[in-house]
């Protein structure tokens, strides 16, 4: 069982900070990186949360506490910290419109998106692992679902159980729940969301009154427009295509939070939060996250995706993401800091050397043959298992090294290697690879240099 808000060993506590820089300038920061903490139901708490660690919410779970108004908030600042490592599920839902007696806010159906979330002020980083929703798990006294199941069958307490259950023992501390309608109507109030849609993006399901039309390039995309983004899965990728997108639109929204035309749109957000989401945080708590905020930059954060692959068609019933064992437990260990699964301490399998790493080489840049030049130097340098991908369809500057399992530390070491570009911690690469390297320009500038 989750732990409750009041005040006990383990909770995050309050404790006074010293003044702090210009308020308002501070708030600027925070919208920026509360933004990632957004669980997404099509990313729905990806700006639905965007703001939960940043404003008092109407009560906590179970608790008829009354929070402080807002205004008090602004005059004192934030004089709370985070004192220990925290770990946040995250989770975006669809509405309920197959349950019977739901209302389009209750927050019952099925997770569309998963998020577990570490808030380390020992290290100053965030850790996001995303889960993608149709991962076969063993749900607690239900027996074998899709993990999106859970929240259904017993609500928040059960969706941390059951990830809890199926990946390491990890413990969560609280949980935070928004619902779609309130990632597109902060999208709309925020002015939009740039992205990159790297493909033409058509589909029509008259049953759920969905309709998706997307062009291919950099655009703006509205609250509605950046739902079909995030839903859009008639691809090869189906819900894993879901899941680097709704990465993709969570960093695209961390970066419209950097606007300060942002802050004037609070109030309102602050409305449209208090109807759309459910969480255990206390204010205190909020507050505490809202502070370590101010301390961290962009790098700080590291997203991954839960290592596995697809089920084959004979294998079950249903379609499934399978967790890769060996991977996850690398995963959790390092993102989350749980003992190794008793799966993998039975296996006893060394770990891949950063030599036999697979390193997807995808082009980005104007020379068409850059990628090749790219696979076959580190060929030469030792690397055994490099490949080439299809080229990205956009050029890029800056060359990405983007750590696709989580290893950011390879990713580093390939980075250094190749003497140009940025390690990506993100899963928006090959998924059958370990690290892809999205050449740019850069590294054509330096082998021209």
């Amino acid at each position: 069982m989750l732990p409750s808000t009041s005040s006990q060993s383990g909770s995050i506590a309050p404790i006074a900070m010293p003044k702090q820089r210009s308020f308002f300038g501070k708030l600027i920061r925070i919208f920026a990186w509360t933004g990632i903490f957004g669980t997404t139901a099509v990313v729905s708490a990806a700006a639905g949360a965007a703001f939960i660690l940043t404003v008092p919410l109407p009560k906590s779970l179970g608790e008829a506490t009354a929070n402080p108004p807002l205004s008090d908030l602004w005059k004192s600042g934030f004089r709370y910290q985070v004192s220990r490592p925290v770990t946040l599920l995250l989770m975006g839902l669809d509405e309920a419109t197959d349950i019977e007696g739901a209302t389009p806010n209750d927050l019952v159906g099925r997770t569309d998106t998963m998020l577990l979330t570490r808030i380390d002020p020992e290290s100053e980083s965030i850790n996001v692992m995303s889960i993608p929703r149709d991962t076969r798990v063993e749900i607690p006294g239900y027996g074998i679902d899709k993990i999106n199941q859970a929240n259904v069958e017993g609500g928040a307490e059960l969706a941390a159980q059951t990830v809890s259950y199926n990946f390491n023992q990890v413990e969560i501390d609280r949980y935070v729940r928004v619902s779609t309608a309130a990632f597109r109507k902060i999208v709309d109030l925020i002015g939009g969301v740039e992205v990159f849609v790297p493909k033409a993006m058509q589909y029509e399901d008259k049953t759920q009154g969905l309709v998706i039309d997307l062009e291919p390039g950099w655009q703006t995309l509205s609250g509605d427009e950046a739902e079909q983004f995030a839903r859009f899965r008639q691809d090869d990728l189906g819900d894993i295509g879901r899941v680097q997108r709704q990465q993709v639109l969570l960093k695209a929204l961390r970066d419209r939070m950097l606007n300060p035309k942002v802050i004037t749109q609070l109030p309102q957000i602050v409305r449209i939060l208090q109807e759309h989401i459910d969480t255990n945080l206390s204010t205190e708590e909020i507050l505490a996250l809202a502070g370590f905020g101010l301390q961290l930059d962009r790098e700080a954060l590291n997203m991954v995706m839960l290592p596995g692959r697809f089920s084959a068609p004979q294998e079950y019933r249903a379609s499934y993401w399978i967790a890769d064992t060996n991977n996850t437990n690398d995963v959790m260990e390092q993102f989350f800091h749980t003992e190794p699964a008793v799966a993998v301490l039975a296996n006893n399998s060394p770990r891949r050397s950063i030599s036999r790493m697979r390193i997807a080489v995808q082009n980005a840049s104007r020379d068409p043959y850059m990628a090749q030049a790219v696979a076959e130097h580190l060929r030469n340098e030792g690397f055994r298992n490099v490949y080439l991908i299809e080229d990205w369809p956009d050029f890029n500057h800056q060359t990405s090294v983007i750590a696709q399992r989580g290893d950011i530390n390879g990713a580093g070491f390939l980075e250094a290697v190749l003497g140009a570009g940025k390690v990506v911690a993100d899963s928006t690469g090959d998924l059958d690879s370990d690290v892809t390297i999205r050449v740019g320009d850069d590294w054509t500038e330096q082998v021209i240099q």
